[in-house]
């Protein structure tokens, strides 16, 4: 529920209640006033009413003093007589041909006020028994009664018109209510636009349109608007520091390629040089070792040239890892930049089974399978080929990297309108809580940080490449049993045998 319509609501119900308060009050006051006079005519003729005699009563010779009868045309008066059944009424009842109903003398019949009807019309009565003062026995009743048909409509109508003038009046002010509140919360709704246009957008120069006087409201748009501004002015030079760290990545991994493919090249030719000489010295000193006192010197000298061959070998172990970095680091700069692909429609299959066979020769302690790779058959996909292969190798080489012993399968599915490349591993695995963070740069899962060298920068690649190529990626591990992950990608292509 909105904010308008819940102030219109609570004022409306307010309202509601206080007319509902005032309402009744009224009705109150005037029904007492009202019948407060009625009872006062009924008290004023029992004052002047007479009964002549008990013997009178007795031989049905009740006398009514009429001299004295309050001269109203509604004031009705009644006298009963229980033992022989005398009835005496006034004139004007006399003329309306009326009887007041008579209370049964085998109920108990109370002094007061009781309303009674006689056929559609309405009376108040005061009702008083007349009993004997030596028994206490209960002779007849005297009824002086008012006519209140006119006063009992008039509170009817009276009834209705505060119901139904409260209740215009509520819809009338919650109408109202409506329109006012939404003419207070416009500023609102301006800041809850700016908002969702600066959300929905990159354009943190929207600003909250100022309206209206410097009140509540108004303080708040400027305080949004100055809070907007410190947001863009901080965007910004964020958004410089950032581009300004992609292009340092982008240029020094660009400058870093070509001394790196240098050092490289020559410290191949120097191996290729010197490895027969560098052989032979390590078969001599082999050879030497039980003699040293005979060829100290020669031996020391050859010992050299073998520690040579060495330090060359970690240099260009070296040199190769850091080649493999720099080469990540472009990848991830490219991405940064947003790098598109070039990407045609590809038979998958060769494609998969070119890494499987390329596979097998990058170095592993794990068995390598390659499972069922025929549901990719005569498929399609479209996917820029060669960075395919490096999405497919970074999965493979993770999976060798965390397995020492068992097995790495690599196998195909197809689902629908997608294929799945299966990369499955009998490793180390991982905690299932790491599986959100393990696509994000530099990070390397606790169980394999300090066992396995890496940057922590293959899977943040392997991400983007899917991302690229509108795929998905599934994730299922356990600690010490290994992790299945399966790429999906889009096809653009069913073979005949499953179309519809």
């Amino acid at each position: 529920m909105s904010i308008r319509l819940k102030l219109t609501m609570w004022y409306s119900t307010l309202l509601a209640v206080t007319l509902l308060i005032f309402g009744v009050s009224i009705y109150l006051f005037v029904n007492y006033n009202t019948y407060r006079d009625v009872k006062s005519q009924i008290q004023e003729q029992l004052g002047r009413l007479q009964i002549v005699s008990t013997v009178d009563f007795f031989n049905g010779g009740l006398n009514l003093n009429l001299s004295n009868r309050f001269e109203g045309n509604n004031v009705y008066v009644q006298v009963a007589s229980y033992t022989n059944g005398y009835l005496d009424q006034s004139d004007n009842l006399k003329r309306a041909d009326l009887q007041l109903p008579v209370p049964d003398l085998n109920k108990e019949i109370k002094q007061g006020y009781v309303p009674l009807r006689v056929d559609k019309y309405q009376f108040l009565a005061y009702q008083m028994p007349l009993k004997l003062k030596k028994s206490n026995e209960t002779v007849g009743v005297l009824q002086v009664a008012y006519y209140t048909s006119p006063l009992d409509n008039y509170m009817k109508n009276l009834r209705t018109i505060l119901f139904f003038s409260s209740l215009a009046v509520i819809v009338i002010a919650f109408t109202i209510g409506l329109f006012i509140a939404r003419q207070a919360l416009r500023p609102v709704k301006n800041v809850i636009q700016a908002v969702t246009q600066i959300k929905n957008g990159s354009n943190l120069s929207v600003r909250i349109e100022r309206e209206g006087p410097n009140d509540e409201m108004g303080r708040l748009t400027d305080t949004l608007n100055g809070m907007l501004e410190r947001i863009e002015t901080t965007y910004n030079e964020l958004d410089d520091a950032y581009k300004a760290q992609r292009r340092f990545v982008s240029d020094a991994s660009h400058e870093l390629r070509t001394p790196l493919t240098t050092i490289r090249g020559n410290i191949e030719l120097l191996e290729r040089m010197w490895l027969p000489s560098l052989e032979a010295a390590q078969a001599r000193i082999e050879g030497k070792h039980g003699d040293a006192d005979k060829a100290m010197g020669s031996l020391i000298t050859e010992s050299n040239v073998v520690l040579t061959r060495e330090a060359m070998m970690d240099v260009a172990a070296e040199a190769k890892r850091m080649s493999g970095l720099v080469n990540d680091l472009l990848s991830l700069a490219r991405a940064d930049a947003g790098y598109e692909m070039e990407k045609h429609e590809e038979l998958l299959l060769p494609l998969v089974e070119d890494v499987a066979r390329r596979a097998q020769l990058l170095p592993r302690t794990a068995e390598w399978r390659i499972g069922d790779l025929s549901p990719i058959e005569g498929v399609t996909v479209f996917a820029h080929a060669d960075f395919l292969r490096q999405l497919l190798f970074i999965f493979v080489e993770n999976a060798f990297k965390y397995t020492p012993a068992g097995y790495v399968e690599l196998r195909a599915l197809k689902s629908g309108n997608q294929a799945g490349i299966v990369i499955k591993d009998t490793g180390i695995g991982m905690n299932s809580d790491e599986i959100p963070h393990i696509f994000e740069r530099f990070y390397r899962a606790d169980v394999s940080r300090g066992k396995t060298s890496g940057t922590g920068l293959g899977l943040s690649i392997a991400k983007w490449i899917i991302d690229e190529h509108s795929g998905s990626i599934e994730v299922s591990t356990r600690e010490g049993e290994g992790t299945t992950f399966i790429v999906w990608l889009p096809l653009t292509f069913l073979d005949k045998s499953n179309q519809v």
